[in-house]
């Protein structure tokens, strides 16, 4: 049986998530969708409005919060949503787990891995995220939540960009990029979105194609051709002075053209989950491995690491390693002086 399909919806108190969630459950697009719903304090969603046809089955939780220190509730809501499901009750072909606006996204994808039974009915497919386009610069500096919420995406909305002026608009996407230079940034207003901009985004398909916005690595690109060093590129953005904004969360890529010996990058990264386990948000990337025809594959989310084989590196294509690492305060140094390490000299 094909695994359930799971959407985290998340962004600050009134970035516009039931509004998104809203045109999403309306539109005439034939699709089952049950969705878990955590308001905190924000409007609820009318479910007598909603399931006009009885195809989208919604699950308030009691608590009100999908967020980490429930995790067991978000369990139970997903196999109670499975079994009703098994037994026709219900019907449904994907799920959206709508967030808090406060809550940190890490503990809710990271149960899609933990969870045996969750992880045998349903897969995580992406982490989308709405940032206001008037209030988002104030809200990144003022709550390290919504820095998280912009770092584990794997799509950023900015919602209401007719509230805000085309300078402030730039300026926030500038930001946002920095901090996650592998979420495409897309501006949507009154939650209009297209449905493929929000469903099977495969962000945490190890197969998945790694894109790096070209933007955030050319800025700090250079030639190593002509530098007194090895090939390996670290484009990075501390941010200490983008606009005045200093954001806990950051983001920066590794690149190499050496190939990595396996068990040296192996005890490495093994060491660094164990130290950093909560300060990596997101880590992905594509490897070039010693005596391997193949590309490998990597992706994490804090402690919860996966690696495979992916596609044999294509005729005439140039075999490089990527990986980009997105979190808080991260020894940036260390990390890439350690990568580099384990490339076989």
């Amino acid at each position: 049986m094909a695994l359930i399909p799971v959407t985290i919806l998340t962004g600050f108190l009134g970035s516009g998530k039931t509004t998104l969630l809203k045109h999403i459950l309306t539109e005439q697009h034939g699709k089952k969708i049950a969705v878990i719903e955590n308001e905190f304090g924000e409007e609820n969603i009318d479910n007598d409005i909603l399931v006009q046809s009885a195809q989208e089955q919604i699950v308030q939780m009691s608590s009100g919060c999908v967020c980490c220190s429930i995790r067991g509730d978000l369990v139970e809501a997903l196999n109670q949503l499975w079994e009703e499901r098994k037994s026709k009750k219900i019907n449904f072909d994907r799920v959206v787990i709508e967030t808090t606006g406060v809550a940190n996204p890490g503990p809710v994808a990271q149960t899609f891995f933990i969870d045996d039974d969750i992880a045998n009915r349903y897969v995580l497919d992406a982490v989308v995220t709405l940032v206001d386009a008037k209030y988002g610069q104030k809200q990144l500096t003022e709550h390290e939540e919504v820095q998280r919420q912009v770092g584990f995406a794997d799509r950023i909305f900015i919602t209401k960009p007719d509230l805000a002026s085309k300078e402030e608009i730039t300026s926030l996407k500038n930001r946002l990029m920095h901090m996650n230079p592998r979420a495409p940034i897309e501006m949507i207003t009154r939650g209009v979105a297209p449905l493929d901009a929000v469903f099977d985004l495969k962000g945490f398909n190890l197969n998945a194609k790694l894109d790096i916005d070209p933007h955030f690595l050319g800025q700090h690109d250079h030639d190593h051709s002509e530098c007194g060093h090895d090939h390996h590129d670290h484009e990075h953005h501390n941010h200490h002075d983008h606009h005045g904004h200093t954001d806990r969360i950051q983001s920066f890529v590794f690149k190499s053209d050496k190939p990595f010996d396996h068990r040296k990058l192996e005890d490495f990264l093994g060491g660094v989950i164990s130290v950093f386990a909560e300060k990596l948000l997101r880590y992905k990337g594509v490897l070039y491995v010693k005596g391997s025809a193949r590309k490998v594959v990597l992706q994490g989310v804090h402690e919860m690491m996966g690696s495979d084989l992916a596609g044999p590196w294509g005729a005439g294509e140039p075999k490089q390693s990527r990986i980009v690492f997105i979190g808080i305060d991260l020894p940036k140094d260390t990390l890439l002086g350690g990568l580099e390490g384990c490339l076989v000299k």
